[in-house]
């Protein structure tokens, strides 16, 4: 489950990381075919991979217990990743992406392009459902059918997706009324950060009463092994929405867990094989332990770590674009026209992206992860009074559900890891509070490291600094070769302007101006320099002459107010309020910022 998190964002990459292009050569029905194809060779591996297991069990090579169980895993794992594989190949070189065009709304929606390709991705899943199903009745003999099998695998994945659905339809709405576009909501790099964080802690606050009715979730049963669950909660003073049964895979999983950070909207959810196998004082040991999550705000820390990653993939893309461009090689790939090529761009800058995304979460936020299961672990041996009751839940498990007890995951240590850890409390009863310590240490760490990061890559003078030079780099030497092009020295103009760099900007102006003299925007952007840069670059005359023949040019607002604000340089105030009249009487935005230049030049005049 935690992986498909990770899949899904790939996908969701790889889906908004590419051109689409239109040739003969590549016609729709080419395209399906190879997509076909791909899936047909990729349904054959599928099944002769999980048939392989199946006869390794038959034969006695592979028996229900730690090696089926960790072939299974593995292979399911490299299936998925292998479907991203071939995802891609379909995006990026089968052009799949052209033909969805033809989808309503498709250009216009993100969600529309992202759900395209969970749905192609989601297609493969089910293939490898379909065919992992023997081996996993093989290992789990849970008696389900196929069919409850490969729906339960979908009700379980999709929950993973609801923030991203929410996320995408308000960003698209926002982004087709009138607070999107380039002076709109998610103009500022602060407002989209904002826009996210703010978004996805209400959803992470409100989701899950949606999840557990996705999930089919509903109160346990009253029994007397119940009531005395509820009452353990009533004991710990522990307060949640309720104490549900998981249905998923019909009960048949071994598993509980606790969804929600607010109360009213808190879930401890029990699956019906783990309540018939676990006593009630095993049950209420894995009851503590999910306790435990909520007690040490572990939800709430998983909250701040994907708000983390926001913050710092913002600024790593920025980072990376600008590396991109400042190496003549890869610029190449960026400045040509031929779609495979624009292509090979979008492919080398989603590289950087998904390995930052892997050692973030796969590393980072799992090596947290393990350790507040361990965490929790401990919580629970200290509510009991005694580990015995955690660690026989967590042999159960493994007994049952033919997990290795050797094996770990990412996201948790091996059950072999976690009961030596519990059993370690019988000799040293301090061990839970240097736990504590040591996590408190490392997520002190994680803070002081982020912010720094945060800041670093996002907002400082620093990031700045590094990005503009980079740019200035590429763009001199692109000027270099192609000496005649006005679009490489209005970019350089800017990012002189930008690094304080007057004399090279007016020298950028000057020559964009040599090579075309109607170039109103150079002449208006030259003009405004020559009135507003450091005393010992101004020059109000030719400021005034590069005015006048900007607005005779074109008379909007933005120049009327250069061409005022050269009248005022030059002591012409009369004039200069008479430019910002016009200026005010056709803007269409920005009329404060008119309104006191009016105002400064009456104060002069006066």
């Amino acid at each position: 489950m935690f992986n498909n998190i990770i899949y899904f964002i790939v996908v969701l990459l790889i889906s908004n990381s590419n051109y689409s292009h239109f040739s003969q050569d590549d016609p729709m029905l080419f395209s399906l075919w190879l997509s076909c194809a791909s899936w047909l060779i990729f349904a054959g591996i599928c099944h002769g991979g999980f048939k392989k297991l199946s006869r390794q069990a038959g034969h006695g090579q592979a028996v229900k217990g730690e090696n089926l169980t960790w072939l299974y895993q593995r292979l399911i794992t490299r299936l998925s990743i292998f479907a991203i594989f071939i995802l891609a190949l379909m995006f990026y070189l089968f052009n799949i992406k052209y033909w969805l065009h033809f989808i309503p709304f498709f250009e216009s929606l993100s969600i529309l392009q992202g759900i395209s390709a969970l749905a192609i991705y989601f297609t493969f899943l089910s293939t490898i459902w379909y065919f992992a199903y023997p081996v996993y009745e093989i290992i789990f003999r849970s008696g389900i059918t196929r069919k409850s099998y490969i729906i339960s695998n979908y009700r379980l994945s999709l929950p993973l997706l609801f923030p991203w659905i929410f996320l995408s339809l308000i960003y698209d709405i926002i982004e087709i009324s009138s607070f999107g576009g380039s002076d709109g909501l998610f103009a500022r790099t602060e407002a989209q950060i904002a826009f996210f964080v703010i978004l996805l802690t209400m959803l992470m606050l409100f989701m899950p009463g949606l999840i557990q009715y996705w999930w089919g979730c509903e109160p346990l049963p009253k029994s007397e092994k119940v009531n005395r669950l509820n009452d353990f909660l009533i004991e710990q003073n522990f307060k949640c929405r309720n104490l549900l049964r998981w249905p998923l895979f019909e009960g048949r999983m071994l598993t509980a867990g606790i969804m929600g950070i607010l109360p009213g909207y808190r879930y401890i959810m029990i699956s019906d094989s783990l309540l018939d196998i676990l006593s009630v004082d095993e049950l209420k040991a894995v009851l503590a332990h999910e306790i435990g999550h909520a007690k040490y705000r572990h939800l709430i820390i998983y909250l701040f770590f994907l708000l983390g990653y926001v913050i710092l993939s913002y600024g790593l893309y920025d980072f990376f674009i600008v590396f991109y461009l400042s190496q003549p090689f890869f610029a190449n790939f960026f400045s040509t026209k031929d779609p495979q090529a624009i292509n090979l761009s979008y492919i080398l800058m989603s590289l950087p992206i998904l390995l930052s995304m892997l050692i973030y979460f796969r590393y980072l936020m799992g090596f947290f992860m393990r350790n507040f299961e361990r965490q929790a672990d401990l919580y629970s041996a200290a509510i009991m009074g005694t580990p015995e009751h955690i660690i026989n839940s967590l042999e159960k498990i493994a007994f049952y559900s033919g997990e290795s007890r050797n094996i770990p995951s990412w996201h948790h240590f091996g059950i072999k890891e976690r009961v030596d850890y519990l059993t370690g409390m019988f000799k040293d009863p301090g061990l839970i509070k240097r736990h504590n310590r040591f996590i408190i240490t490392c997520l002190l760490i994680y803070v002081i490291v982020l912010a720094g990061l945060g800041y670093l890559l996002n907002f400082s003078a620093i990031k700045e600094r590094i990005y503009y030079t980079y740019l200035e780099k590429t763009l001199s030497q692109y000027v270099l070769e192609n000496p005649q092009d006005i679009s490489l020295y209005q970019n350089l103009a800017i990012i002189y302007q930008q690094m304080n760099r007057f004399e090279e900007a007016i020298w950028a102006y000057e020559k964009i101006i040599h090579l075309d003299q109607s170039h109103a925007i150079a002449l208006n952007n030259l003009a405004w320099l020559l009135v507003t840069a450091p005393q010992e670059f101004r020059n109000p005359e030719r400021s005034l002459e590069l005015a006048l023949q900007a607005v005779a040019l074109k008379k909007t607002s933005i120049f009327l107010d250069t061409l005022a604000e050269a009248y005022y340089a030059n002591g012409r105030i009369n004039e200069a309020i008479v430019s910002i009249d016009m200026a005010i009487s056709i803007a269409t935005g920005n009329n404060d910022y008119y309104k006191k230049q009016r105002k400064k030049f009456l104060s002069e005049n006066n």
